[in-house]
């Protein structure tokens, strides 16, 4: 149900989903801990924000001193502007104020501003927010928001999900730091995969959020969420502890590998098949299938990554085409694809990305 509900966001482009506190500081301060002046003198952008109820706005205000902030930017989206509509009515931190406009409410985005004191108490924090309306919607696409992303030096967001890949191409026209939250399938789009495969991204310590918080209250269970980076951090250069291959034989815990002799090999390609991250054989120096989810594990001076063979991509990597006649043994056959036999049927494993040991090692 879970990951049917990040499916089903995508679909209707119900992209407005709120990040819990919790999920955040325990990402954002993996980061700390292996840098802790990562946030130093800079300037942070959180883009497809909603300032007024967003705890991403949250942390980084109520920790502008201690992060060593020069300046906090915090955008919205303009209500009428949403392609998924819930009622919505403009907060007291906003009627309150004296420039307050009942029709730029509705149809302009805002920008907080947070960069000196302004109640005289000293201390820069939540309080000394400042905000007044976009000229236009606060689209991410916008010149206004494109001049923004510009002046910041890290840019850290819940993008919505349906434009993830522009988003992500939005980020790199600018060559900015960021940290920001997506679905685990987007690794395998044709714009993202080869950023991971070249080391220009990278998954983020923790996994995504399990629950995210909907405008109109209540709580939506994502599975399948993920954080994605080009900031370092500890995990990305923590290898992974395995055992050898004759180990894996005699003590893994799981039972497609316990008590083999050897590992599946494809019949397309010159690889092994692994289905568990924690099967990879130490020992093995041949090309290897694992899970997506390896990439949550990923130590780039372990491993390296060969490529996605599905479709095109796995064609371009040497996958040789099936033999026809064993289509009628399994429909979803497909050249570009793995595939190994099977008590004489050809089996695809789901979704691999190839691997090595890292050969410069």
């Amino acid at each position: 149900m879970a990951n049917t509900n990040l499916a089903n966001a995508k679909t209707a482009k119900n992209d407005e989903f709120y990040t819990q506190y919790p999920d955040i500081q325990k990402e954002l301060n993996a980061y700390l801990d292996y840098d802790p002046n990562v946030f130093r003198g800079k300037t942070v952008l959180l883009p497809c924000d909603d300032p007024e109820w967003s705890n991403f706005t949250k942390f980084f205000a109520q920790n502008f001193e201690l992060l060593g902030l020069k300046k906090l930017i915090s955008t919205s989206y303009a209500p009428e502007s949403k392609k998924y509509k819930v009622s919505w009515q403009p907060t007291p931190f906003e009627t309150e104020q004296p420039y307050y406009d009942v029709d730029k409410s509705k149809t302009n985005g805002k920008i907080f501003v947070l960069e000196r004191d302004i109640t005289g108490d000293r201390r820069i924090n939540i309080d000394d927010l400042e905000w007044q309306y976009l000229e236009d919607d606060g689209d991410f696409r916008s010149k206004e928001i494109r001049k923004l992303r510009d002046e910041a030096d890290i840019i850290v967001t819940n993008p919505p999900f349906s434009l993830f890949r522009e988003f992500v191409a939005w980020l790199m026209e600018a060559k900015k730091k960021f940290v920001i939250i997506g679905g685990m399938n987007a690794v395998s789009y044709k714009e993202i995969f080869p950023l991971l495969k070249n080391n220009v991204i990278w998954m983020g310590v923790t996994n995504g959020a399990k629950e995210y918080i909907k405008p109109e209250g209540g709580f939506m269970k994502m599975g399948n969420t993920c954080w994605y980076t080009n900031i370092d951090h500890g995990r990305r250069h923590q290898p992974l502890s395995l055992m050898t291959m004759a180990e894996n034989f005699k003590h893994s815990k799981h039972k497609e590998i316990r008590g083999r002799t050897e590992y599946i090999h494809y019949e397309n390609y010159d690889a092994i098949e692994v289905p568990f991250v924690d099967a990879i054989p130490s020992d093995y120096e041949g090309a290897m299938g694992v899970p997506l989810t390896f990439l949550d594990r990923y130590c780039p001076d372990q491993f390296e990554i060969i490529g996605h063979p599905h479709g095109d991509y796995g064609l371009e990597l040497g996958l040789k085409p099936f033999p026809r006649e064993l289509k009628e043994l399994n429909k979803g056959l497909r050249d570009g694809d793995l595939y190994y036999m099977k008590d004489g049927k050809p089996e695809l494993p789901y979704r691999r990305i190839l691997i090595r040991k890292n050969q410069s090692k």
